[in-house]
């Protein structure tokens, strides 16, 4: 099956074209030079330049492909949880190409298609521990097989990509900040600077970064005094600490043998090295998505939609937007369990 994927769900807009031979094509048009003046997403922003680049991303997408929308034969689109006025562009796209051509569709989770990203590449086998951490999400999942997720823990208030952004914003370094940051960090001294790692009395699996957003605050109040460069391996290095240790602490309890980090945040290069070395010690397989799949895109709505679609699930097309949608929630229709294997020969 021929699917077409739209995803919206933030200030990014992107499609693809993924079949049985996999991707055939990928297109993200990024918004971050409209929303860097502002140093954050500016919803309304980001919305509004959805419309506008909305239609020009699918062509583009079906360019690539080398297929017209007489080849498509199934849409899928994001539709949450993310910013509600962006969740909207696309799916109400997706959804009139589905009615105009007579063709089924099918609404997919953002957070599914970050946990799923890595079928894209290869295949790696059910269950494996998801660390999906990126902007908006910080989280661990016990990921069973396409449509099976168990949340073991999240963050109890910003996510890492978060507070990345907002150190950047602290240094002045502009928006996005994580890609900067990392980027200042390479040869820099992680040691400069011995930033409070988060340690939560209830929930092992748990994540925070407030604290040390607040310690990074505090530190330039009090002057500060070393290179930015080192300020920012040292930050980083903290919020590597706190991700790699709930991660190892879930991977030896569950006894999964394979870890597997997606979303934004899984491009850092230091979280790629110390993930892997960690993982190597505990004996663990750890893989990560290619970049094009670590930050939003929709390829990955387009894997998870096509498994769906497949596995016979239909959507109506009054599906909504939804901004606060919980992974594992099926709204509508069966997933079949042989396409469990992540198979996508079919």
């Amino acid at each position: 099956m021929r699917v077409l994927a739209i995803e919206t769900s933030c200030d990014d807009t992107a499609a693809a074209v993924v079949d049985g031979g996999g991707v055939r094509s990928s297109v993200v048009a990024s918004q971050d030079a409209v929303h860097a003046r502002y140093g954050g997403i500016v919803p309304e922003l980001a919305s509004r330049n959805h419309v506008l680049t909305i239609v020009p991303v699918i062509e583009r997408a079906l360019v690539e492909a080398s297929v017209t929308l007489d080849d498509v034969e199934g849409v899928a689109a994001t539709y949450g949880p993310g910013l509600v006025g962006s969740l909207l562009v696309g799916l109400q796209v997706a959804k009139g190409i589905a009615f105009d051509r007579g063709l089924p569709f099918v609404g997919v989770n953002h957070l599914e298609g970050h946990l799923l990203a890595i079928l894209l590449d290869r295949p790696v086998p059910f269950p494996y521990l998801g660390l999906l951490v990126s902007g908006g999400h910080t989280s661990l999942y016990v990921v069973g097989g396409i449509g099976t997720y168990r949340q073991l823990g999240r963050t109890r208030d910003d996510a890492a990509g978060e507070a990345f952004d907002k150190a950047a914003k602290m240094l002045g370094l502009g928006f996005p900040g994580g890609r900067v940051i990392d980027q200042l960090a390479v040869n820099a001294n992680r040691a400069a600077i011995r930033f409070p790692r988060a340690t939560l009395k209830h929930g092992e699996y748990d994540f925070s970064f407030s604290g040390i957003k607040t310690a990074l605050r505090q530190y330039l109040l009090d002057g500060g005094g070393a290179p930015v460069s080192d300020v920012c391996a040292s930050f980083q290095e903290a919020i590597v600490d706190m991700l790699i240790a709930p991660t190892l602490r879930a991977a030896r309890a569950l006894g999964t043998p394979t870890i597997v980090v997606s979303g934004g945040v899984s491009a850092n290069t230091r979280l790629r090295v110390r993930m892997t070395e960690a993982g190597s010690e505990e004996g663990l397989e750890v893989a990560f998505p290619r970049f094009a799949y670590c930050t939003d895109n929709a390829a990955m709505i387009g894997y998870a939609g096509r498994m769906r679609l497949l596995g016979g699930q239909r959507d109506a097309l009054t599906l909504n937007a939804e901004a606060t949608l919980p992974i594992g929630v099926s709204h509508t229709g069966p997933t079949n369990p042989a396409l469990a294997s992540g198979d996508r020969s079919t």
